[in-house]
């Protein structure tokens, strides 16, 4: 399950297709900075005595880690619902949960909300009838149409003059608040923020409060920011259009072939109101876990914190239902023409995180993608010069369920997607065929444990660990025990696993080629997409 360094990379290159967004860069406490553990001290029994796990009666999870080396704490919430659960039709609907996540409640962020809110249901009931009107196949009144859009418009406008932008930021920021930032993917979505000590019961009063009453006031025009977020990160970037194709080729039942950031036409589409079923149905506390890293005694905080989120209403955790993958008899490819930097990808289909061998896939990772000694780097970096960079990383696009193990290269001048192809399967062969050295799997297991301290080191770090693996597996725990697993790893089970997975068969296929710049028509000083 561990998230590693080749796939986080990875997705950097490849983040124009998979919208991780965020309302602000991350931002780190300077005291919770500055904290460290050497391998030396690693010990996770010493550990455990520091933590305390609370499931309150309504279903809410808090796992508070007690460290007292300096006056601040952070939290991470984590939502299992990602984009996974976007329903039908309404592709980009979880993703909008973050871009409303501080637009406050009742008491925040309003002048009056006696008078906004229903200046807020005049927009719902005027989009809904402007709406109605727009998705008509047949009989569409253009004229009609006009004026319920200009009807919707003017109700957007008479809600907006009550809403005090920002002020949710602002309130925490007054307080010493830093790094308020929230993100989005398949699998989850997860908000966070740091504050000094003193200042736990108001992190519990505004996160409760914005849990129970959320007010999902300018909507609208977030929804606008996401569509053209789209545009610029998917649309207009010739990889976004590959990766968003190749997953809907790698992925034909399950939920992964649908785009995080949604599809176009369901983002002119849902409305504020299934906006709001989608809140409800999965922003319940039994769906919910926070972790809680920092200088907090829970003899003294849990006593604070418990009244706030105690008055979340209960609900039962969603059904987890969804479309098991069929198994891949073929080679699928997707291939785009365009003006742009030439670029390969490939992807196998794996089990999802629960499966036993998943540390297997993370040696395989580190091995092929970890440094300038990996082997993807000397073969196709250094010593064949064909690459500008390359990688293989699994988790892709998502951990949750069945997922890839995916391979890609950026190709060099004069150099081809076909010469990238060939590359990897000479890789891939030398795994299925040959034992990793002892050196190999002995540093794989040494920065796996070395990435884990540091992930230990910032209370920003650690909360995220922790209510990751709470939500994940139900123990926060899995976060040690996963270091025993990595133990166990065996050069026969690179093998194994090489030869199960990494076949034609189970392969997609996605490409850029370099299509010549067509100015026919056009000027001498333009050209095509940039």
């Amino acid at each position: 399950m561990k998230y590693r360094f080749t796939r986080l990379l990875g997705l950097l290159v490849l983040a124009s297709a998979l919208p991780l967004c965020a309302q602000n860069p991350p931002s780190a406490s300077s005291a919770a900075a500055a904290q460290s553990t050497s391998t030396n001290s690693f010990d996770p029994s010493q550990y455990e005595k520091n933590v305390t796990v609370k499931k309150l009666d309504n279903g809410l999870t808090i796992v508070l880690w007690r460290r007292p080396e300096a006056p601040v704490f952070s939290f991470f919430t984590m939502v299992d619902a990602g984009s996974a659960q976007d329903p039908l039709n309404e592709t980009g609907i979880a993703h909008m949960m973050e871009h409303m996540a501080f637009k406050g409640t009742p008491d925040i962020g309003t002048t009056d909300y006696a008078k906004e809110k229903p200046a807020l249901e005049k927009v719902e009931q005027t989009y809904a009838a402007y709406d109605a009107e727009r998705i008509k196949r047949v009989g569409q009144d253009p004229q009609k149409l006009a004026q319920l859009k200009q009807a919707w418009q003017d109700a957007i406008k008479e809600a907006d003059q009550y809403v005090i932008k920002n002020q949710f930021g602002q309130v925490i920021e007054e307080h010493g608040g830093v790094g308020v930032n929230a993100f989005t993917n398949y699998d989850e979505t997860a908000y966070m923020y740091s504050l000094p000590s003193n200042q736990i019961e108001l992190w519990a009063a505004l996160e409760s409060d914005r849990m129970k009453n959320p007010v999902f006031r300018q909507f609208y025009t977030e929804r606008s920011v996401v569509m053209e977020e789209r545009r610029m990160r998917t649309d207009s970037r010739p990889t976004g259009r590959l990766v968003e194709q190749f997953l809907g080729t790698a992925f034909m039942a399950n939920p992964y072939h649908r785009p995080t950031i949604g599809y176009a036409s369901d983002l002119e589409s849902f409305s504020a109101t299934e906006a709001q079923n989608f809140y409800h149905h999965y922003y319940v506390p039994s769906n919910m876990v926070i972790g809680l890293v920092g200088d907090l005694d829970p003899d003294k905080v849990f006593p604070i914190i418990e009244p706030y989120f105690n008055q979340l209403s209960a609900a039962p955790k969603p059904e987890e239902n969804h479309t098991i993958e069929p198994p891949q008899n073929s080679v699928r490819e997707v291939t785009l023409q365009d003006p742009s930097q030439p670029f390969y990808l490939e992807g196998y289909h794996r089990p999802s995180y629960l499966a036993p061998d998943d540390v297997v896939y993370d040696a395989i990772s580190d091995i092929l993608s970890n440094g300038r000694t990996s082997r993807l780097y000397r073969s196709l970096v250094r010593d064949k010069q064909i690459a500008a960079f390359a990688a293989g990383f699994t988790g892709f696009p998502g951990i949750k369920y069945a997922h890839l193990f995916a391979f890609y290269a950026v190709p060099l001048p004069g150099h081809t997607p076909a010469e990238m192809q060939k590359a990897f399967a000479e890789e891939i062969q030398k795994l299925k065929t040959q034992d990793v050295s002892d050196e190999e799997l002995q540093m794989f297991k040494t920065r796996t444990k070395a990435d884990l301290i540091r992930g230990l080191a910032s209370n920003e770090g650690l909360a995220e660990n922790l209510a990751t693996y709470q939500t994940r597996y139900g123990d926060w725990r899995e976060l040690f025990r996963y270091l025993d697993r990595v133990d166990k790893v065996t050069k026969a089970d690179i093998r194994r696993v090489s030869n199960q997975v990494f076949s034609d068969t189970n392969r997609t296929i996605g490409i850029i080629e370099t299509q010549a710049r067509s100015t026919a028509g056009a000027p001498a000083s333009q050209g095509g997409e940039q």
